[in-house]
């Protein structure tokens, strides 16, 4: 069966690398018109947008024909497209008939989840400040009407953009004519719309450049939170009179605006940074384009009026050659535009709309005067570089190894201390080994290189804690798991306290392995999705049954000598990664730290004393949260605590936790070293980023499109050990706590071979287990696995860590008391994370502290039972 399983991998992996991709190949547009307007002129500046699974297209201007010679008219109609599936073709069809109360053109519309939200608009003679949404009656074939609250001030010109749970609207006009142009920025709570006329448009803080109509308004995430960005426009000077084409741009943070530091009263800030702040101009004017938001991290200017005909429409009529349609894409992160290929049409004063997967772009100008009725659709294409040969059978090799492993200790395995202790006869170096290949994985592997370039080096700090932590856990917390000779960690807590505390702290455990192995089995499937025809979820089936094999077969023996090889694996392909990576940038290592240093790349602290500082990376977070979080797996995780009983005394255990804690450092340096390097490979070459790559998969990107051959299939090799070395530990440490927690203390078996044969069942259940809930993380949008994965441990992981403090930290704590505290410790840590704002570092240190301090309490307000604590407490 082993050897039947592996064939089929060797199949997947060689037939796959062996097909015709082009090699880096780029994203692109893929444009397709897939109706026209019933009316034939087409309009522009009309409302449009997505309402329970129709599309909708309302109001609008044009000119009748011939269009230099008559006035421009408004309409008041409404159609809504409906697309039909038969027998796998689809089509389009139009239903009409319907009116918007008065006519009305150029104003905004957003698609929310109730429906279409139209704002403002003009009749050419009045400007409105009209707000309705609109909604479509599948069971009535028919269009709802739904008045809203009005805007403060009448507006046309402007635009909209919907973020969380509001709509946001920037720029515009209060008249007609353009002087009136404004710099007002507004949002609306739209979470709840059971009273729609009472909601209020809260007025935001102005950004710092001109005012402006014609502009666009795009949300989109930079890389540390989501943001709005406004840019672009046409306004009129206050002096001269002259109209300006603007090309600035401008992010507004929303977590900057909603923080304690900001007094809406005097509009200044307290000790933080403005929610505001200008970003690289755009190559020219795209007033009145049409801009999306791509992916993670990009927004596309799809046309756009560049000005260089502006004002000569009248004089060129049907000469004119109509608008810019060169298509920008920016990148929020690197703070860079690049040109992204041509489009077959140009249309100005229109909206694009997201529909499943696609952009929409619904009629509007495409030269002055003239409107188009098509409707077009638009895709993101992109063409995966071929692996290769080389890689392929680089990659074979490494996967055939860790097998070949497994296999070669299943023999060792006849008892299940041989099994989950490994027989207690491991080298301290690979044990410690181990321990680090176990704590980085793939986290650190992807993630990490993917937050540095994104962020800053705050959370290299998180890192150098789990040094700090040491000590104490050499000194305190390792003599008491080698004192009772433990296979199950948790084995302490019932002899401590009671048999309750023991099944909920592995129970606990178990639940955060499968979550742990969902995730670190997402990511590396992000690489094979990337550079081979794969998909995660064949990539993620691929890894969970590799896993499983030589876990199953060769224990924890298997399972600890695989990670000391996949430590060397992954080290040295990261290390092979950041040497190319520099050697591609210009002016090489130090070009690095010069444009690194100046984009503030190697910011390291954050020095915010501020009320509001619990929400940011401030240091006395990130020192508190990390110290949390480096506490728990080495006092509460069976996985670790494992390691510590696979060597034959305590003496190596310590050596084995020392060893993990001098690793730790060169190791974070490598790998935020390899994130802040992409940034400046990127910043320097834009045009190579991939919109529809994931922020979290820029290091796979590079690796797929910028590594020579071979060495790419070197480094997916360093990704799959950084996987595995978690993976498998995590199926191995559940299975052990599982059956040594549940079945072995109940002994509802007799023999000896029986639990072993559990063992390796339940291994193969807890490692499917996990695959499938892998799988379904490839099907959300998680915009970082870090964040995610810190989420999960402070949920987790502070309860159990909390109960090991009580018990070996103090005498009074009793078995009730102690329980008492992990589930008030869940309840404040669940109230915290939803109720707050605070940073998610912070969670595994609240879970911590509220079961320590609310089982300390519990236990002085109840009889503390008579129990012999004899070496079970530092005190004795």
């Amino acid at each position: 069966m082993i050897v039947r399983c592996f064939q089929v991998i060797l199949v997947l992996i060689f037939g796959v690398s062996c097909c015709g991709y082009a090699e880096n190949g780029p994203t692109h547009l893929e444009w397709q018109a897939i109706a026209e307007l019933p009316d034939p002129l087409g309009v522009a500046g009309p409302f449009a947008g997505i309402s329970n699974g129709v599309f909708i297209v309302a109001g609008g201007a044009n000119f009748p024909e011939p269009v230099w010679e008559t006035e421009k008219q408004w309409h008041d109609s409404i159609y809504v497209l409906l697309k039909e599936n038969d027998e796998n073709n689809i089509t389009w069809r139009w239903e009409t008939g319907f009116k918007l109360k008065k006519p009305a053109a150029y104003g905004a519309s957003v698609t929310i989840p109730e429906g279409v939200l139209c704002i403002g608009g003009n009749s050419g003679t009045e400007v409105y400040n009209d707000v309705f949404l609109l909604k479509w009656d599948s069971e009535n074939k028919r269009v709802q009407q739904v008045e809203m609250s009005s805007l403060p001030v009448s507006n046309c010109y402007g635009s909209a953009a919907v973020l969380g749970d509001y709509v946001y609207l920037a720029g515009g006009c209060s008249e007609v004519e353009l002087k009136s142009a404004t710099t007002g920025f507004w949002r609306l709570n739209i979470s709840d719309l059971s009273h729609p006329l009472e909601l209020v448009w809260e007025s935001l803080p102005d950004w710092p450049g001109s005012a402006r109509a014609f502009n666009m308004t795009v949300a989109q995430h930079n890389g540390v939170t989501d943001a709005i960005y406004v840019f672009s426009g046409r306004c009129v000077d206050a002096d001269t009179g002259e109209t300006q084409l603007l090309t600035d741009l401008y992010e507004f943070c929303p977590s900057i605006y909603e923080s304690d530091c900001y007094d809406p009263i005097s509009g200044e800030y307290h000790g933080a940074v403005s929610p505001w702040r200008r970003r690289s101009d755009l190559p020219a004017c795209r007033m009145a384009g049409i801009a999306a938001a791509v992916g993670q991290s990009h927004i596309f200017v799809l046309g756009g009026d560049d000005g260089e005909y502006f004002g000569r429409g009248d004089i060129l009529h049907d000469k004119h050659p109509g608008f810019s349609r060169q298509c920008l894409a920016y990148h929020t992160i690197t703070d860079t535009w690049v040109e992204a290929g041509e489009m077959p049409a140009a249309h100005v004063t229109s909206v694009a709309v997201n529909w499943d997967g696609s952009i929409i772009i619904p009629s509007g100008e495409v030269r002055p005067r003239v409107r188009s009725p098509r409707i077009w659709s638009i895709r993101m294409q992109t063409k995966n570089a071929a692996f290769g040969l080389v890689n392929s059978i680089t990659l074979t090799v490494y996967l055939f190894s860790m097998v070949a492993v497994g296999l070669y200790f299943t023999r060792r395995n006849k008892s299940t201390d041989d099994f989950f202790r490994g027989g207690q006869r491991l080298p301290w170096f690979a044990a410690g080994l181990s321990i680090f290949a176990t704590m980085l994985s793939s986290i650190t592997f992807i993630a990490v290189p993917a937050k540095a370039y994104a962020t800053n080096w705050v959370y290299f700090l998180v890192n150098m804690t789990a040094i700090l932590v040491t000590p104490l856990v050499v000194w305190t917390f390792l003599p008491f798991f080698r004192r009772i000779d433990a296979t199950s960690a948790y084995e302490y807590l019932e002899k401590r306290f009671n048999l309750a505390a023991r099944l909920f702290a592995s129970a606990s455990f178990i639940v955060f392995q499968i979550g742990r192995m969902a995730v670190v089995m997402y990511l590396p499937a992000l690489v094979l999705a990337t550079i081979t025809p794969l998909t995660e979820y064949q990539a993620i089936l691929i890894m969970g049954v590799l896993s499983m094999i030589y876990c199953t077969a060769g224990g924890l023996e298997a399972v600890i000598w695989t990670d000391a090889i996949q430590s060397f694996i992954l080290l040295g392909g990261a290390l092979v990664s950041l040497i190319i990576v520099i050697w591609n940038i210009d002016g090489g290592l130090g070009s690095l730290l010069q444009m690194a240093s100046a984009e503030g790349k190697f910011h390291l602290v954050d020095w915010d004393w501020s009320g509001g500082s619990f929400m940011t990376t401030a240091l006395w977070v990130v020192l508190l949260g990390g110290l949390g979080q480096s506490l728990v797996p080495y006092t509460s995780d069976q996985a670790i605590i494992q390691r510590y009983m696979a060597v034959s005394d305590k003496k190596r255990a310590a050596r084995a936790i020392w060893t993990n804690a001098v690793a730790i450092f060169p190791a974070t340096v490598l790998f935020f070293g390899i994130g802040t390097a992409l940034f400046v490979f990127y910043k320097c070459h834009p045009e190579k980023l991939d919109p529809g790559f994931k922020t979290d998969a820029i290091f796979p990107l590079f690796i797929a499109r910028e590594l020579p051959v071979g060495l790419a299939g070197l480094v997916v090799a360093g990704i799959f050990a950084a996987a595995q070395s978690t993976i498998s530990t995590s199926m191995n440490s559940a299975s052990t706590s599982l059956v040594t927690d549940f079945v072995r203390r109940f002994g509802l078996l007799k023999e000896e071979k029986g639990y072993l044969l559990l063992a390796r069942i339940v291994t193969v259940l807890l490692g499917l287990l996990g695959t499938a809930l892998a799988l379904l993380f490839a099907t959300s949008d998680i915009k970082s696995l870090w964040d995610q994965f810190m989420t999960i441990l402070g949920l987790f992981g502070g309860a159990m860590c909390g109960l090991f403090c009580l018990g070996i930290f103090t005498r009074r704590t009793h078995g009730v008391g102690a329980l008492i505290g992990a589930l008030m410790g869940a309840v404040i840590l669940w109230w915290f994370q939803g109720h707050t704002r605070a940073h998610l570092l912070l969670y595994g240190t609240v879970g911590i502290a509220g079961t320590f301090v609310t089982g300390y309490l519990a236990s002085w307000l109840m009889p503390r039972p008579k129990r012999d604590l004899t070496g079970l407490t530092i005190y004795d």
